[in-house]
């Protein structure tokens, strides 16, 4: 009996331990040592939402100057180290499109992203905005057009698309 308790506790022991090592990362605070992964650019010195994308085995998050950047990431055939987390600024609490905030971040998979809204990134290319909030998504596209969907919903187009050089695009206030 005491041996069939023991053992017992051993199991349940190492399944809470097997559940702390699922859970993801906590989003990374932007520094300004945060370089954006494709351009390596600093991520600070550009506005709009950002994203990190946490892989498995890598100390510090990949960091992405521009949401639009991030997606084209996941959407890409050519990655393939695993994903464990990814985080994108919530623009609902943001300060202002230029200062989109250092600790804001959301789950990416909760997140209300407009897409098709005529607005620039950090890195000029049309933006993929990222709210927490449904209500606060709604409210962006009625101000500025576009629809608001989930990450899986997003358009392959939206991020993977040519981005066209005389497209009219704007900084929101």
């Amino acid at each position: 009996m005491r041996l069939a308790l023991v053992l017992a506790a051993a199991l349940a022991l190492g399944a809470c331990k097997d559940d702390v090592a699922k859970a993801p990362p906590p989003p990374v605070d932007l520094t300004e040592e945060a370089l954006s992964y494709f351009c390596q650019m600093n991520v600070l010195e550009h506005g709009g939402p950002k994203g990190q994308i946490h892989l498995a085995n890598l100390p510090a998050p990949l960091f992405f100057a521009q949401v639009r950047d991030m997606v084209a990431y996941l959407k890409s055939p050519e990655r393939d180290a695993e994903i464990v987390a990814v985080y994108v600024s919530d623009m609902g609490t943001a300060e202002s499109w230029d200062a989109p905030g250092i600790d804001n971040w959301i789950a990416a998979e909760d997140a209300v992203f407009v897409v098709g809204a005529p607005v620039r990134g950090g890195m000029g290319a049309p933006e993929i905005v990222p709210f927490a909030s449904a209500g606060a998504a709604e409210g962006f596209v009625a101000r500025w057009g576009g629809k608001a969907v989930s990450l899986n919903a997003i358009p392959d187009d939206a991020a993977l698309g040519a981005v066209d050089i005389n497209m009219t695009l704007e900084t929101p206030s």
